[in-house]
């Protein structure tokens, strides 16, 4: 029973009722995560973007990747396509 909690402990996400991916967070890791990807965001569009479209376009990429896996990682259940119901 030990490990099921701590395994508990590493999920941030709830995964989608229907379709494929995560859903909202579920714990502070995952708030924290999309909080930063939003703030990273916001702070690459004021410092890379101007003048710099494909430089932009390379950050942007590369830091979403980083975010999916993560998410990924951390998503009860794992990311596949879901029907709804309890497809878990």
């Amino acid at each position: 029973m030990a490990n099921e909690k701590s395994r508990d402990d590493d999920l941030w996400f709830a995964p989608k009722r229907f379709g494929y991916g995560t859903g909202w967070p579920i714990a502070w890791q995952g708030w924290v995560l999309l909080g930063g990807y939003l703030a990273l965001l916001l702070l690459g569009s004021h410092y890379v973007a101007p003048g710099h479209p494909i430089g932009f376009g390379i950050f942007v990429g590369v830091l979403t990747i980083a975010v999916l896996a993560l998410s990924a990682t951390h998503t009860r259940g794992g990311w596949r396509w879901r029907w709804g119901g309890d497809d878990e």
